[in-house]
């Protein structure tokens, strides 16, 4: 069995930049007042658009809510246990799949453009988009912690209501619903146990 400082020399990132993203990462349940700038958010898609996708198709979307009058139009449809933070995060993303991400295969897949011909069946790139923008939202949140900030990702939400109240005239379908900002008062839940790797990895 290897020791902690052998799994952490087998990481080719410095202990602390595994630390931050990872160890002593936390969801937070509050957050300051401090805002997030655009520039901070610029920041996270640039690094995190680079991580893969099928086929590089990148369906992952994201509504930014900084306003008192856009929050207002997502608390509603927000599980009672998130409404109060969210009104509080100074930064919210709607993380949503586009089922109409093919439109942009020329662009992103441009070495085979006649791909996109294989995603006429919209049911098909329903299930393609969702899986795809989940991948994506597990690298926004390791973006977030990368910019120093703390990530408070929810699925406790009408997602129906969302996608009614904001993409109504889009193929976007809502996935997540993050908290971006820096930790407030009590931020933290008490930490909850891992399993281990005996428990997770087979090896054949």
């Amino acid at each position: 069995m290897t020791t902690f400082a052998e799994q952490t020399e087998a990481i080719q990132v410095p202990a602390d930049v595994q630390n931050l993203l990872f160890r002593e990462a936390r969801t937070a349940n509050s957050f300051s007042s401090e805002p997030v700038t655009e520039e901070q958010v610029r920041a996270i898609y640039d690094l995190v658009k680079w991580a893969p996708t099928s086929m590089n198709t990148q369906p992952l979307r994201a509504l930014v809510l900084r306003t008192a009058e856009a929050k207002a139009r997502l608390l509603p449809h927000m599980a009672p246990g998130n409404r109060d933070k969210t009104e509080a995060a100074p930064l919210t993303v709607v993380l949503a799949a586009d089922v109409d991400f093919h439109e942009n295969i020329p662009q992103v897949f441009p070495h085979a453009p006649q791909v996109k011909d294989n995603f006429s069946d919209e049911q098909g790139r329903v299930e393609f988009s969702k899986l795809n923008s989940l991948l994506q939202v597990g690298y926004f949140i390791i973006g977030v912690r990368a910019a120093g900030l703390a990530a408070g990702p929810m699925t406790g939400f009408d997602a129906q209501g969302v996608d009614d109240e904001f993409f109504a005239d889009k193929k976007w379908r809502s996935l997540v619903v993050v908290n971006v900002g820096k930790p407030g008062e009590n931020p933290w839940f008490d930490r909850l146990p891992r399993l281990d790797f005996d428990q997770v990895v087979e090896t054949l």
